[in-house]
């Protein structure tokens, strides 16, 4: 996959229940380094992690859940000056993610009787999409959550694309970015397609999401993640910094650009303000896992909405092996383990948070580089045995 490819798609292509900590703690198995220690069952991920390296990927972190235990590992190195090894609870930028959580506050939203999925955009944010071909009359929101809306993808717009995907995003990286100024650029294109009558990605619809919860609540979408989710679960290492260019060390994030190939860029700083709703949210392995198991076990959401956030479209050959619900991905192993979970990819850094539907078997990591893929291979190692069956989960 292509730096740019990695980048603009934001992903490689949140009423709570109370949650016991008994449910979200394991036993730690011995953890695994960059050039591996004795098996812990996890042996064929921590190949995987390490072929990434080889491949070019600076590094690597990753952290298993499964009925053996919790297992932690690392590659490669967190920054490439110093040559500082990549942590198990090092912090990074986790991009498309943050969808998932946007989606399960909506979801209660709706359980709480105050949204409707099947009301159209307009009727929550009148005359907000409009606009060569846009109408927000014929959009419903569950449309834009499993992107069906036909809605343009920022990302792909050409002006955003040279300043802020292209080489000119080394000068462009601190600017600050409205969600309703990013909308307004996607709308000068035409739709994708009329709503409902296909699929395709588009962090404009998740920016939408946003806005749609903030007029709901009277919060910032952010506000309602961290009283619905992040704090009840106690992620302590979660934060959505706005326009805050900083990320808190030790890791690095690195990128290269098509414009001056062969070159590596330190791309840590940088306003994420562009991705807001869409992918804005910084994070660590961890605290994924103890999301998306709260999740699927039903912690965070009723039996109703945690059906249709798991009800899944084709996503027409634009995910591979991959299916898409409100916020979520199913994706399907290379040994046929389908497992649920959201990619996130920004600029140095690309995530997969992948889990077994019924909770019991996670696995969260990230690359500190956007130019290597692979992502993927170390999510399916993990769920596959290396002769290529499934493990049990």
């Amino acid at each position: 996959m292509s730096t740019r490819l990695i980048r603009t798609a934001l992903v490689s292509a949140t009423t709570i229940a109370a949650v016991g900590a008994a449910v979200l703690t394991a036993p730690v198995a011995t953890a695994a380094g960059a050039t591996g220690a004795k098996d812990t069952g996890h042996a064929a991920t921590q190949k995987a992690m390490d072929t990434a390296v080889a491949a070019g990927v600076p590094g690597i972190v990753a952290e298993a859940r499964d009925a053996h235990g919790v297992w932690k590992g690392t590659a490669g190195v967190a920054d490439l000056t110093t040559q500082q090894p990549r942590g198990n609870g090092d912090r990074f930028r986790a991009g498309s993610t943050t969808k998932s959580l946007v989606s399960t506050v909506m979801l209660q939203l709706q359980a709480e009787g105050r949204v409707d999925l099947d009301a159209t955009v307009d009727s929550y944010l009148p005359g907000v999409v409009r606009g060569n071909g846009h109408d927000g009359t014929k959009i419903t929101v569950r449309q834009l959550m499993n992107h069906t809306s036909g809605i343009f993808n920022f990302t792909d717009d050409a002006a955003f694309q040279k300043a802020v995907m292209g080489i000119d995003f080394l000068r462009n990286r601190y600017d600050d970015w409205t969600p309703q100024q990013v909308i307004a650029l996607a709308l000068k294109n035409p739709p994708q397609f009329e709503p409902g009558t296909s699929w395709k990605y588009s962090n404009t619809n998740y920016l939408l999401v946003g806005l749609i919860i903030e007029k709901v609540t009277g919060n910032s979408y952010a506000e309602e993640i961290e009283r619905r989710i992040t704090r009840p679960l106690k992620m302590r290492a979660t934060y959505f910094p706005g326009t805050d260019s900083e990320i808190p060390g030790p890791t690095r994030h690195y990128s290269t650009f098509e414009e001056d190939p062969g070159k590596t860029y330190d791309v840590t700083e940088l306003n994420p303000s562009w991705a807001w709703a869409a992918g804005e949210m910084v994070t660590n392995s961890s605290d994924l896992n103890r999301f998306y198991t709260a999740l699927f076990r039903g912690k965070l959401l009723r039996p109703a909405q945690l059906k249709q956030m798991m009800t899944t479209v084709e996503t027409e050959g634009n995910l591979p092996r991959q299916r898409y619900g409100l916020g979520i991905i199913e994706y399907e192993t290379t040994c046929g383990t389908k497992v649920w979970g959201h990619s996130g990819g920004i600029h140095g850094s690309t995530t997969q948070a992948f889990g077994t539907k019924d909770g019991k078997h996670m696995i969260a990591l990230n690359f500190n580089g956007d130019f290597v893929g692979g992502g993927k291979n170390v999510v399916s190692a993990e769920f596959c045995t290396p002769a290529g069956t499934p493990t049990g989960s």
